[in-house]
C-alpha cells in the first residue's frame, strides 16, 4: 500500500534542496577504516566473527536508498493490518492513506540524508541481510567546512565511532537479533490511523509537510502505552550502544587526534539529529530518543571505565540481561553492584 517509489522521489526532493558539497575527499576509506579496527579492538578487545564490512563513500540518494529499502520490512506489516481494517474502502482510502505516509517517510530520510555523517547500517528485522558501512561523503565536507575541522582528522574520528558499531554487533552474537526482537515486538503494537494521516498537510504542501514532520513526526502512527516498557528497553539498548561508541571514539581519538576537544565541542553544537534506520523510525513514530539519553550513555559508559575499567564495561556484552536499566544508566555503581559486586 506504502507507494515507496514516491517516497524515495520526495526524499531526494528534499534532500536536493540543500546545497551539495564536493565529498571527493572523503571516498579513500580504505585506510582508516582499517586503522580504527585496529584500534577500537585494540582498546575494547571487541573481535568481529564475521569481517567488517568494507566502508562506502555514499552519495545522499545512495543514502536514501539503503535507508528506505531497511525501512520498508519494517512499516509494510502496519500497512497491511491497515488495509485489512478498512475492508471495502482499502482501494480509495488505502491509496490515500499509503501515498501520505510514503510522503512523509521521504521528508525523515531527506531531511536525515543532509545530516548523517556515518552509519553502520542493516535492516534491523532481517537478521540474515548483510549489513554495510556507509560514509556520506558530501555530509562530512559540509561538517568538515562547518566545524573548521581537518578532513582527515574528522574522518578517523567519525570511522572510529561507526568501527566500534561494527565491532559492538559483529562481535556480540545476540545483539542485532535482540535488539529486532525488541523493534518487532513494539511494531507489533503499531497501527495506523487513517484519521490522524488525514489532517496532515496534503502532497502539494511539500513544505508545510516537512514542517509538519520535523516538529512533530508522523501522525497517525500510533503506540499503545502498554508498550512503553518495550519502548524503555530499546532506549537503554540504544543510550548503550551509542554511548559506548562516543567513549572509545573519544578514549582512541585522544592520542590520534591533536584538536579531539575542540572538535567534540564543535560536534555536539551541530549533532542535534542522529543517524541510521532507528533514528529515522524514532522520528516517524513521533517516539524521539531524546539527545540527553546518548549523552547519558556516553557518561555511563565513562563512568563505568573510570570506577572499573573497559574490562567492566565489556560485561555489558554478555547478554541482554546485562544491559542497564534507564534508572542504572543514572546510575553506575548500581549497574556494576549487579553485575560485579566485587568491582562496586
Amino acid at each position: 500500500m506504502i507507494d515507496w517509489r514516491l517516497a524515495a522521489t520526495v526524499a531526494n526532493g528534499v534532500a536536493s534542496a540543500q546545497a551539495t558539497p564536493d565529498g571527493a575527499a572523503f571516498t579513500a576509506l580504505a585506510a582508516p577504516a582499517a586503522e580504527s579496527e585496529r584500534l577500537v579492538a585494540a582498546y575494547t578487545g571487541l573481535v568481529a566473527e564475521l569481517p567488517v564490512p568494507r566502508a562506502e563513500a555514499v552519495t545522499r540518494p545512495q543514502w536514501i536508498d539503503s535507508n528506505l529499502t531497511s525501512l520498508r520490512s519494517v512499516l509494510e506489516p502496519a500497512a497491511d493490518r491497515l488495509g485489512d481494517r478498512l475492508g471495502p474502502l482499502r482501494g480509495p482510502v488505502g491509496a490515500a492513506v499509503g501515498a501520505l505516509l510514503a510522503a512523509e517517510a521521504g521528508v525523515v530520510a531527506g531531511l536525515l540524508s543532509t545530516r548523517v555523517l556515518g552509519q553502520y547500517e542493516f535492516p534491523v528485522l532481517e537478521p540474515d541481510v548483510p549489513a554495510r558501512l556507509l560514509f556520506v561523503a558530501p555530509n562530512l565536507a559540509h561538517a568538515a567546512g562547518t566545524l573548521e575541522a581537518e578532513p582527515e582528522a574528522l574522518l578517523k574520528w567519525v570511522a572510529l565511532h561507526e568501527i566500534t558499531h561494527a565491532l559492538q554487533f559483529g562481535g556480540v552474537a545476540w545483539l542485532r537479533p535482540h535488539l529486532g526482537a525488541l523493534l518487532r515486538e513494539i511494531l507489533s503494537g503499531l497501527d495506523v490511523d487513517p484519521r490522524g494521516m488525514m489532517r496532515r498537510p496534503g502532497l502539494g504542501d511539500l513544505g508545510e509537510l516537512v514542517e509538519a514532520v520535523r516538529s512533530g513526526g508522523v501522525a497517525g502512527l500510533v503506540l499503545g502505552p502498554e508498550r512503553r516498557g518495550q519502548l524503555e528497553r530499546v532506549q537503554a539498548v540504544m543510550a548503550v550502544l551509542e554511548g559506548y561508541a562516543e567513549h572509545v571514539m573519544d578514549a582512541v581519538g585522544m592520542e590520534l587526534i591533536p584538536d579531539l576537544p575542540r572538535l567534540r565541542s564543535a560536534l555536539e553544537r551541530r549533532r542535534r539529529d542522529r543517524s541510521g534506520l532507528l533514528r529515522l523510525l524514532e522520528k516517524l513514530l513521533g517516539f524521539d530518543l531524546k539527545l540527553r539519553q546518548y549523552e547519558q550513555g556516553k557518561a555511563w559508559c565513562d563512568a563505568v571505565v573510570a570506577r572499573a575499567g573497559m574490562s567492566a564495561l565489556n560485561r555489558v556484552w554478555d547478554g541482554p540481561e546485562q544491559i542497564p536499566t534507564l534508572a542504572e544508566l543514572d546510575d553506575a555503581p548500581a549497574w556494576l553492584a549487579r553485575v560485579m559486586p566485587r568491582a562496586a
